[in-house]
């Protein structure tokens, strides 16, 4: 009940809306049970001005980093188990929509939460380590300084409590 109340709290902060079939609009999706639509699900607040959406090469360079990490992950035998089982349309949708609305360049995020897009994965730490490893290539191969690396990997760090269930 506390995080129900919690959870409605954040999303108050940002216009949020009911979609009947989120997937309805995106071809290629599978579709998922409707559920509140808000630029708070993204799990942090986007970073103020185009600096760091400039470090990520704007859009092109964030669907770049998305295909990379997501490619990386598929092949790492650490973490492949995890990602076979996913709709990648989806995935590579919603990651994009994420990484671009924490860069302030423009996007708003359409997925869930956090907590419930993880939901019953069974994530350990050591897979979130494996991911955040894959983007960190990802981004050094888009040539992203390691300055702004870190700086986005403290945005997305506190998602760790929301992400690992064991």
């Amino acid at each position: 009940m506390i995080q129900a109340l919690i959870l409605a709290a954040a999303l108050s902060t940002a216009p949020a809306f009911t979609v009947e079939h989120p997937s309805a609009t995106h071809p290629g999706e599978e579709e998922v049970e409707a559920y509140v639509q808000a630029d708070a699900n993204a799990g942090t607040r986007p970073f103020a001005g185009d600096a760091m959406l400039k470090a990520f090469h704007g859009q092109a360079g964030i669907g770049r980093v998305v295909d990379e990490v997501v490619d990386r992950s598929l092949a790492d035998p650490r973490t492949a188990e995890i990602f076979h089982s996913q709709d990648m349309v989806r995935l590579r949708r919603t990651l994009r929509e994420q990484f671009c609305y924490i860069l302030d360049g423009g996007c708003r995020y359409s997925g869930r939460d956090m907590k419930a897009a993880h939901k019953d994965l069974g994530l350990q730490n050591a897979d979130f380590n494996a991911l955040v490893e894959n983007l960190q290539l990802a981004m050094d191969h888009e040539k992203i300084g390691f300055r702004d690396q870190n700086r986005f990997l403290a945005k997305l760090a506190p998602m760790q409590r929301q992400t690992v269930e064991r």
